[in-house]
């Protein structure tokens, strides 16, 4: 049809267009913030919600009361292990000394020195029983960290207990919300939806077209990017149940309008051509011969032989003569491209008859 209109008529349609889309993309930002929004008319359930709060909190403390814990007797299990050593090393120096100091005893037998030996195995044994201490206390750090570590896994099992219980009817309640969420989706999407079917089937060719055709580009947005991918799954059986339904109706339609359009188009075919002509558009029918089909049936027909005058499929007339000057032209011209005349306007034969 493009190549009927005037070039400033063609600018005109896209600008149109432009404004179709222009229109039809802050329709979609707005729907995609209210949708977006829909989800917070509601309060998401939480884990929590389905536990005694009370003993899940206690549990929660537990473990984090046993991680301070065994922290903290890890840094002294850390620091007690540090004093064995260095008990372990006084003694291990002491026992040394010692040992040298009776070799040279016996090697001397000095009576004068029996105080001293005393002295050393005096010292030797407090350094024993320094080092049996931070045995002592290595060892009550190690117990006293396992058993705070036994604590917090006997706090966390506790609670992965009660999340475990408490699993199933939270998840019940998301595929609940879930649900609830797009039937809010769907009582937005489907109004819009049917709006847009009754101005595509009504009004997509009247003057407030871009405005309609905008708004039929956002409800299709709507429709296939906002709703069905929030469609529930249940392992597929709602999505292709929906999916056949959605066939069927639109391939009902189809079929349905393509029998309406060939009952149309049997019901053209038997009216008088000068009555067929009149009822199709002009800019319609340039169109159609612009592709090399009939105007009246769309059928391709052999335009540029500078025979045919008359389709052989429906027999509507292609070509006729100027009255003026009888040059070939389109039936459906208004004025005659060879001489400039009206198509309306009478043959030299006709104006010559008498008038009564």
């Amino acid at each position: 049809m493009s190549k009927a209109l005037r070039l400033s008529e063609k600018w005109f349609q896209r600008g149109l267009w432009l404004v179709a889309l222009v229109f039809a993309s802050f329709l979609i930002g707005l729907g995609s913030t209210l949708v977006g929004d829909l989800p917070r008319v509601e309060s998401v359930p939480a884990l929590d919600d389905f536990m005694d709060r009370q003993a899940a909190q206690a549990a929660r403390d537990s473990v984090q009361a046993g991680e301070r814990q065994a922290q903290d007797h890890a840094d002294a299990l850390e620091q007690a292990r540090l004093k064995l050593q260095v008990a372990q090393s006084d003694v291990g120096a002491q026992r040394q000394s010692f040992a040298n100091w009776i070799a040279t005893r016996r090697a001397t037998e000095r009576a004068e020195q029996d105080p001293e030996l005393l002295a050393r195995t005096r010292a030797l044994d407090e350094l024993h029983q320094r080092e049996r201490a931070a045995r002592a206390e290595l060892e009550r750090q190690q117990q006293a960290l396992l058993d705070a570590r036994q604590s917090v896994e006997q706090a966390r099992r506790t609670l992965a207990d009660m999340q475990r219980n408490a699993q199933g009817a939270y998840e019940q309640a998301l595929r609940v919300q879930e649900l609830r969420v797009f039937g809010y989706r769907l009582a937005l999407t489907l109004p819009l939806l049917a709006l847009a079917g009754w101005l595509f089937a009504r009004q997509r060719q009247s003057r407030w077209w871009p405005f309609v055709w905008g708004f039929i580009l956002f409800a299709v947005f709507v429709f296939f990017v906002e709703l069905v991918p929030y469609l529930p799954s249940y392992g597929g059986y709602v999505r292709y149940t929906v999916g056949i339904v959605a066939t069927v109706l639109v391939g009902r339609w189809a079929i349905v309008a393509l029998q309406r359009y060939l009952e149309r188009q049997r019901a053209a075919e038997a009216q008088p051509d000068a009555q067929r002509r009149a009822e199709l558009g002009y800019d319609t029918a340039l169109a159609r011969l612009a592709k090399g089909v009939c105007p009246g049936c769309e059928r391709t027909v052999d335009l540029k032989d500078g025979r045919t005058d008359f389709c052989p499929h429906c027999g509507i007339g292609l070509f006729d003569r100027c009255g003026p000057c009888q040059a070939r032209k389109s039936a459906f011209a208004r004025f005659c491209p060879a001489c400039g005349s009206s198509a309306a306007s009478p043959s030299p034969a006709a104006m010559a008859l008498p008038h009564n």
